[in-house]
C-alpha cells in the first residue's frame, strides 16, 4: 500500500476528519533527504494499514497547509490524531524513531 497524496483541498477530509491517526510527510521533488524517508513511509503505510493513514503532501504545490502548520524545513512529518498534531519529526530519521512515535498515537 502506497502513501496517499494529500493536497490543500483534501487535507480537511483526509486528515482532520480521519477516524484513524494520520501521519503526513511534507516533502518536495528536489529534496534529497525527502527521498531517503520515502521508502520508510511506504513501509509504514503497509505495516499500519487499517490502523494509520500515511500521506504525502508536496509543499511546492500545497503551500497553504505547510504554512498553516509552520513547516519550515523538509522533510517534516506531522502526526495527527482526532484532528490535532500529536507529534512532529523533522529531517531524515531512522524508521525506528517513526515507529516509536506512531505506537504512542495508534491504539
Amino acid at each position: 500500500m502506497k502513501p496517499i497524496t494529500i493536497t490543500d483541498d483534501s487535507f480537511e477530509n483526509e486528515v482532520l476528519k480521519s477516524d484513524v491517526p494520520v501521519i503526513i510527510d511534507f516533502w518536495a521533488e528536489w529534496c534529497s533527504p525527502c527521498r531517503l524517508i520515502a521508502p520508510i513511509m511506504e513501509e509504514l503505510a503497509e505495516e499500519y494499514q487499517g490502523k494509520l493513514k500515511v500521506g504525502k503532501l508536496d509543499v511546492d504545490n500545497n503551500q497553504q497547509t505547510a504554512i498553516k502548520y509552520g513547516v519550515r524545513s523538509i522533510p517534516t512529518v506531522l502526526m495527527f490524531k482526532n484532528g490535532e498534531v500529536k507529534d512532529v519529526v523533522i529531517g531524515a530519521v531512522p524508521k525506528a524513531m517513526f515507529v516509536d512515535k506512531i505506537n504512542k498515537i495508534v491504539e
